[in-house]
């Protein structure tokens, strides 16, 4: 009798465990977490479209972000992350959704690249690959100012970096805003930079963390760069930003590829034909090549 009291009271237990380790992920699942398979999650936030896919806004870590996602995922789930003026010569990055990736952005324009748009980078980073389940190497794709935060997240995060895409780059702070050099530079826009990094401008005159300083942990990771520049930009002058940067790199046995468009300002970025950037970001992705890479549609 004790024997067959024991045995019922043994399955009643084990039931009961049962119950809760079975509960357990659909708990995991309502706080946000990825399920107990780490299936990624679907976007949130207020959904619209971007050039035919899927758009979600959403605040995340104080920031403005928005992802696109491709109506078919690539293997590995590949993606883009743009770092300024959000829409602008948008054709790398259609060409991209088209070939499976997801498009994403955190709004951090207006820290100039500083280690708290570092941090913020950090933080979203961590929510696309984790709970959303994107590969944990990212293709990086920096215009103009965008350039100080791609070059600074990824020399502080090489390890997370597949490429990077930069185009008429900042890559001196003194450069652009400052305009310490050949460059119209932004007095305002200099003030702002000064407040974000907490420095005097004597400081920041001698600061020696800005992209063409900090080139060491890219080249030793073997990040390969692409920059595309306007030769006659007046605003991020090549010669203290790019040119600085693929001679350093170079020295440091990185790889580095310059298309420098003729007789063209700051202005357009990209170029009109996306095939050279998007066939670099394919191939360091480890994504085949797509048709979609020539003019897309």
């Amino acid at each position: 009798m004790n024997t067959l009291k024991n045995i019922i009271i043994a399955l009643v237990l084990a039931g009961s465990c049962g119950m809760s380790f079975a509960q357990a992920p659909a708990a995991s699942v309502q706080a946000g977490k990825t399920n107990v398979n780490n299936a990624p999650q679907p976007f949130e936030g207020k959904k619209s479209q971007w050039n035919g896919y899927d758009r979600y806004d959403f605040k995340f870590d104080e920031r403005s972000c928005r992802v696109v996602t491709p109506k078919q995922v690539a293997t590995g789930r590949p993606w883009i992350w743009r770092a300024r003026f959000w829409g602008h010569e948008p054709q790398t990055d259609r060409a991209l959704l088209a070939a499976g990736f997801h498009v994403v952005y955190m709004d951090v324009g207006g820290l100039f690249g500083c280690p708290s748009a570092v941090a913020h980078w950090n933080a979203f980073y961590k929510l696309l690959t984790e709970k959303h389940g994107l590969a944990k190497k990212a293709a990086l794709e920096g215009m103009s100012r965008g350039g100080l935060i791609i070059f600074n997240w990824a020399a502080a995060n090489p390890d997370k970096v597949a490429c990077i895409y930069a185009d008429a780059p900042v890559c001196d702070f003194k450069s652009w805003p400052g305009g310490k050099g050949t460059g119209v530079g932004a007095p305002r826009t200099w003030k702002a930079c000064l407040k974000v990094y907490e420095m005097t401008e004597e400081q920041a005159l001698a600061y020696k963390k800005n992209p063409i300083d900090n080139l060491k942990p890219l080249a030793k990771a073997k990040i390969p760069l692409l920059h595309v520049v306007g030769a006659d930009d007046n605003v991020v002058p090549p010669a203290e930003n790019t040119d600085i940067v693929a001679k350093r790199y170079r020295a440091l046995n990185g790889w580095i590829k310059v298309i420098s468009k003729p007789k063209c300002g700051h202005h357009p970025h990209s170029l009109k034909d996306p095939k050279p950037i998007v066939d670099f970001v394919l191939k360091h992705t480890g994504q085949a090549k797509s048709p979609a890479a020539t003019n897309p549609a």
